[in-house]
């Protein structure tokens, strides 16, 4: 049966998206008045993090401003990393192997030739492996230097969350939830202190 619009009705229509509107816009301005360190732990806070979505497309992809096609590059980690075996010095390098193929296989699918420029691009693992992300092309993307943010900044997240996860402060899911659906948010409330310390910590970034 066919539900008739009435005015009653149309009026409670409007009232509830008129709530909707003013709820979003209350929430907006409640979260510009807090400072960057208290956005910070926000987005770190969360209790239930989601597990990575599968890829469902391998090509045009398309980049959203700094971000990945998320359809293509979803993210993708080794199910047996563990905070103990993350945070052990050199588990990134045991663990890293793109083979050539896959390496040039990111840039095509973005629609780039290969090879870029140096210092351009790199083909880089959007959960890092030192958060426990894997090799596979699923993981992998074409990131430009610029413009800013580019895999520069991204570089300072990584570290970030890796000294979190490490000091116990942010679970690891939490941490790779975070950096594969939305690193910018991290890195814009970064405090300036903290992005100068990571610079000096982290001494192969490169200005």
């Amino acid at each position: 049966m066919v539900s008739t619009l009435t005015p009653q009705r149309i009026t409670l229509l409007f009232a509830i998206l008129l709530l909707g509107v003013s709820l979003f816009i209350y929430g907006r301005q409640q979260w510009g008045d807090l400072d960057r360190a208290d956005r910070l732990a926000l987005l770190l806070s969360v209790t239930d993090p989601r597990p990575l979505d599968a890829r469902t497309k391998a090509a045009p992809c398309v980049m959203n401003g700094s971000l990945p096609d998320h359809a293509c590059t979803p993210g993708a980690v080794f199910v047996h990393a563990t905070v103990d075996a993350i945070c052990a010095p050199g588990y990134s390098r045991s663990v890293r192997n793109v083979p050539q193929k896959v390496h040039e296989q990111a840039f095509y699918e973005y629609g780039l030739s290969y090879a870029q420029p140096y210092g351009s691009f790199e083909v880089d693992h959007l959960v890092p492996l030192e958060l426990g992300g894997n090799n596979d092309i699923a993981n992998l993307f074409p990131e430009a230097a610029d413009p800013q943010p580019g895999f520069h900044e991204k570089d300072l997240v990584e570290n970030y969350l890796h000294e979190e996860v490490c000091a116990g402060r942010v679970g690891l899911a939490v941490a790779q939830d975070r950096i594969a659906n939305d690193w910018l948010s991290i890195y814009e409330n970064l405090s300036p202190d903290d992005i100068r310390r990571l610079k000096a910590e982290f001494s192969g970034w490169a200005n």
